[in-house]
């Protein structure tokens, strides 16, 4: 077996006895933070462009930019950390978000704000990757998808308070006073994971075509395929689920701050949810949810036209959107079991490369003239699209292991 890029087994760890529930804290910590930079300027693109010259558009740039840093930054971040411990690699991490989001409170103008938030998201995809692989590594193997989603939990829970906390202080005192906030996230992060995370030895010499060719393995792909396809589903939706809320429900302004404030709790309770059900059969969970996704994104152009009906969708379809987040993270790693982090690594990346492409559809759609309806229509499309290459992929499989059984046995 070939020197992997962190700890090459998701077993549990021998015997210390060591509680994990400190050092998942402590990477739920991390991700709260890194939740709070992606999807806080999304609140505060308003007071960025005013305070930057700059259209909303074009401050809405920014938010690309992080997300193409984060597909980009995934794999060579996990790579150049190879050989540091994984406590040290995070730490580092960590350090970079920090520094980027200071830069970013510090930048003159909108040039350098786009450098600084490409900084802040290099650290990204690979803090969600060697984080998993750790997260994993600290219980027995029925309880992995728990522990990757109880890291993912920080993640949604920035959507609770982190992201309308970043709003409300930008809205206040200015956008520059959010980004340093944010700073002080990544200091709080850094401590804690300095003191809960267990020491570790470093990696080894990587054998760079071996990783690779891990990576290109179908069940691999076909993960990471259906990573970006889930992840394409859901921000179909969930970048214009403020506009489509007015145009459905006539909401007001308070109706769209609680929408999206149960989003986040569905985000939370799906996390949580996925990550158990995940414990006891990946694909069941995986395809359960993805039917959910589908089904609550066709019934939301009806159920949406009432506040109650709009609230019930909305929080269903946030549960199984952040339900499917553990069990396709799970996927990957145990099928680049040889490359866990790599490959948990690049598969953040695929679920902004799917982020991408499922508000760039939907701005297709509304630009064709389809209207709300048909955004939702096309997000359930990619949920669709991915149901239906998880029970291909199923099948393969079943059918590959009836004959390895039948070949046992001589039939």
């Amino acid at each position: 077996m070939h020197a992997s890029s962190t700890p090459s087994t998701l077993a549990a760890p021998s015997g210390s006895g060591r509680s994990a529930t400190l050092p998942l804290l402590a990477l739920a910590v991390g991700a709260f933070g890194i939740g709070t930079t992606e999807f806080g300027p999304m609140g505060m693109l308003p007071t960025m462009a005013e305070g930057l010259q700059v259209s909303v558009p074009s401050a809405g740039l920014l938010v690309s930019a992080y997300a193409l840093g984060v597909m980009i930054g995934a794999p060579i971040m996990t790579l150049l950390l190879a050989r540091w411990s994984p406590r040290k690699a995070l730490i580092l991490l960590m350090a970079i978000f920090t520094i980027g989001n200071i830069l970013s409170a510090l930048a003159p103008g909108y040039a350098s704000l786009m450098v600084a938030r490409v900084i802040t998201s290099l650290n990204h995809g690979a803090f969600f990757g060697i984080g998993s692989v750790v997260a994993a590594s600290l219980v027995p193997r029925e309880k992995q998808a728990s522990a990757v989603a109880f890291m993912f939990t920080g993640l949604t829970v920035a959507n609770i308070g982190g992201v309308p906390a970043a709003t409300w202080i930008s809205d206040a005192f200015g956008w520059r006073q959010s980004f340093a906030g944010i700073g002080a996230l990544g200091l709080l992060a850094m401590a804690t994971l300095l003191f809960a995370l267990p020491q570790g030895g470093g990696g080894q010499r990587l054998d760079l075509r071996a990783e690779w060719q891990v990576l290109t393995r179908p069940a691999v792909l076909q993960g990471l395929l259906t990573t970006v396809l889930g992840s394409a589903a859901m921000f179909t939706l969930y970048t214009y689920i403020n506009p489509a809320l007015k145009t459905f429900t006539d909401a007001s302004p308070a109706f769209i701050t609680g929408m999206l404030a149960l989003t986040g709790v569905g985000f939370t309770i799906g996390n949580a949810i996925g990550g158990r059900f995940a414990d006891r059969s990946i694909e069941k969970t995986i395809i359960g949810f993805l039917a959910l996704v589908t089904v609550s994104m066709l019934a939301f152009p009806w159920l949406a036209t009432s506040p109650l009906g709009a609230a019930a969708c909305v929080f269903v379809w946030a549960i199984g959107a952040f339900a499917l987040v553990p069990p396709v993270q799970m996927r990957v790693m145990r099928a680049a079991v040889e490359a866990p982090g790599l490959a948990s690594s690049i598969n953040i990346g695929a679920f902004n490369l799917g982020n991408a492409i499922g508000a760039a559809a939907g701005a297709a759609v509304l630009s064709l003239g389809g209207g709300y309806t048909a955004v939702a229509v096309a997000g359930a499309g990619f949920s669709i699209l991915a149901l239906l290459l998880v029970l291909r992929t199923l099948r393969a499989t079943q059918r590959l292991a009836a004959q390895a059984r039948c070949a046992a046995s001589a039939c």
